[in-house]
C-alpha cells in the first residue's frame, strides 16, 4: 500500500503544481458563468416568465429574490456539471504526460505492482476532481446565500457531495479508457478543447435538454454527467422549488413548480422514457462498474506490451 500512496500522492502533486493545468481544466466552468452573465440569464428568466404569462396572478405571490435564487442555483449546476466532465479528463493528463516523457517505463521497471500504478492514477485524478468541483460547489453555496435564502438543508447539501463525488468517479473511470489512446500532450489538448465545448450543450448548461428532440435528448443522456447534472439539480433545487410552491398556497395545484421542471429538465429521458433519480443513480453506477472493468484489462494489455 505504501508504494500505491506513494504513486497516488505524487500524481497529486503533479497535477495541482502545474497551475495552468489547473486553470485550464476550469475553462468550461468559466466559460458557463460568463455566457450566464452575458446571455444565459436573460434566457432562463425568460423561460420562466413565460410560465408566469400563462397565470399573472402568481405574480405576485413569487418574491424576486426566489426568482434570483432559483436561477442562480440553475447556473451553479450548469458550472459543475461542466467541471465534472473537464476537471477529471484534464486530471488524467498526467498519464499521456508520462507516457510522451516515457515516464511510465521507468514506473513499470519498479517492483509496483501493475494494478497499483492503473489504481493510482485513478485515485489521483478522482480525489482531485472531487477536491476542485467540491471547492466550487462551496464557493457558490456561499455566494447564493450571502444573497438570499437557498432554503437548503444540511441533507440537500451532503446529497449535492455525493452527486459530485459519484460524478467524478465515474468520469475519472469513463475517460481512463480514452486517455491511453493519446500519445502526445498536444494531441490530448486538442480533444480537451473539443471535450470543453461539448460538455455545456450535452448537460444542459446552455440550453436545457428539455428543449432538444426526442432523439437528441436520448443522445445526450446517454452519457453519465447529463444523469449526474440533473441529479445534482435535483438535490440543489428541491428545496426552493418546495419554498416557491408553499408561497403560492396551492392555488395552481403545483402547475408552476411542475412546468420549472419540465423546462429545466428534473427527470432524465431516454427512448421516450422517463427516468426517476433512483434510475438515474443507477445508471450512472453501472457505467462506473462497466468502466472499471474495461479500464482494468485496457491497461493490463497496455502494461503487457
Amino acid at each position: 500500500m505504501k508504494m500505491y500512496l506513494g504513486l497516488t500522492k505524487r500524481n497529486l502533486l503533479v497535477y495541482f503544481k502545474d497551475k495552468q493545468s489547473v486553470i485550464f481544466s476550469l475553462l468550461t466552468s468559466i466559460i458557463v458563468f460568463a455566457l450566464y452573465l452575458l446571455f444565459l440569464k436573460s434566457t432562463f428568466v425568460s423561460a420562466i416568465n413565460d410560465v408566469l404569462d400563462h397565470a399573472p396572478a402568481l405574480r405576485q405571490m413569487i418574491s424576486a429574490g426566489d426568482l434570483d435564487t432559483l436561477t442562480g442555483i440553475i447556473l451553479l449546476t450548469g458550472i459543475i456539471g461542466s467541471a465534472m466532465i473537464t476537471v477529471p479528463f484534464n486530471c488524467l493528463q498526467t498519464v499521456v504526460n508520462d507516457r510522451e516523457n516515457s515516464v511510465d517505463r521507468d514506473i513499470l521497471a519498479t517492483p509496483v505492482k501493475r494494478w497499483q500504478i492503473v489504481l493510482a492514477y485513478f485515485s489521483a485524478s478522482a480525489l482531485s476532481a472531487i477536491l476542485m468541483n467540491g471547492t466550487i460547489l462551496a464557493i457558490g453555496l456561499i455566494a447564493l446565500r450571502v444573497n438570499g435564502d437557498l432554503h437548503l438543508g444540511a441533507v440537500g447539501v451532503l446529497k449535492a457531495y455525493l452527486v459530485v463525488a459519484l460524478g467524478c468517479l465515474s468520469a475519472t473511470a469513463l475517460f481512463m479508457m480514452i486517455v491511453p489512446f493519446f500519445r502526445s500532450a498536444s494531441a490530448c489538448g486538442a480533444f480537451f478543447g473539443i471535450l470543453s465545448a461539448v460538455a455545456g450543450f450535452v448537460i444542459g448548461a446552455y440550453i436545457p435538454i428539455s428543449q432538444f428532440s426526442g432523439n437528441v435528448q436520448t443522445i445526450c443522456n446517454l452519457f453519465p454527467a447529463s444523469h449526474v447534472t440533473i441529479l445534482l439539480r435535483n438535490a440543489l433545487l428541491n428545496g426552493i422549488l418546495t419554498h416557491i410552491d408553499g408561497s403560492i398556497g396551492g392555488i395552481d395545484n403545483g402547475a408552476f413548480v411542475s412546468s420549472i421542471r419540465d423546462i429545466f429538465t428534473f427527470r432524465a429521458s431516454m427512448f421516450g422514457r422517463t427516468l426517476e433519480p433512483g434510475v438515474m443513480c443507477l445508471y450512472v453506477i453501472c457505467i462506473f462498474a462497466v468502466s472499471l472493468v474495461l479500464m482494468s484489462v485496457l491497461y493490463s494489455k497496455r502494461y503487457k506490451k
